[in-house]
């Protein structure tokens, strides 16, 4: 797994300088990181999630970018919910092959940056996270769960756009 964390402004530029060295590109065209997890520890990148109030990025698995949006894995998920504090985390359970997802994505980074108070995630439900989907009771794809203090507080199954900005402002607001 490979993990960068970047502040504002730097993203873009680690980005151009993968895209410049030929790096392969996700299948979301995004160029993989060649950045070693053991490089900035999972600690260091939680401290400065909670630092940066949703400026720092945090790029894993080489599917994510600039975006606001994180890809976690079984293995990130939850030291980023608990790093998370009293901010609310909306995690996008997605599939590869999945078209509504694929379509809900930019809508997503769209409210990753209208929502700089909210953790956005995202997790590929494949055959390594499976756990961690079946841990979180995922039945379709997409399906978006919201958690506030560490904790499941509410669902939305399916492509429901304006379901989910509905849930999300009652979630931050109550």
């Amino acid at each position: 797994m490979a993990l960068l964390a970047s502040t504002p402004g730097t993203g873009a530029i680690a980005t151009a300088a993968a895209t410049s060295l030929g790096a392969p590109k996700s299948s979301l065209g995004v160029p993989r990181s060649s950045c070693s997890s053991r490089s900035l520890g999972l600690k260091t990148l939680v401290a400065a999630m909670q630092q940066g109030s949703g400026s720092t990025t945090v790029v894993t698995s080489g599917q994510s970018s600039s975006s606001g949006v994180t890809e976690v894995d079984k293995d990130s998920f939850w030291p980023l919910v608990d790093g998370a504090g009293d901010k609310v985390v909306v995690l996008d359970m997605y599939t590869q092959w999945c078209g509504p997802c694929k379509m809900m994505f930019p809508k997503i980074v769209e409210l990753s940056s209208r929502y700089s108070d909210v953790m956005f995630l995202k997790l590929d439900c494949n055959q390594e996270n499976k756990p961690l989907a079946k841990e979180l009771g995922i039945r379709v794809v997409p399906t978006f769960k919201i958690l506030k203090h560490k904790k499941i507080v509410a669902e939305i199954a399916g492509a429901k756009f304006d379901d989910l900005v509905r849930t999300i402002d009652t979630v931050r607001t109550g």
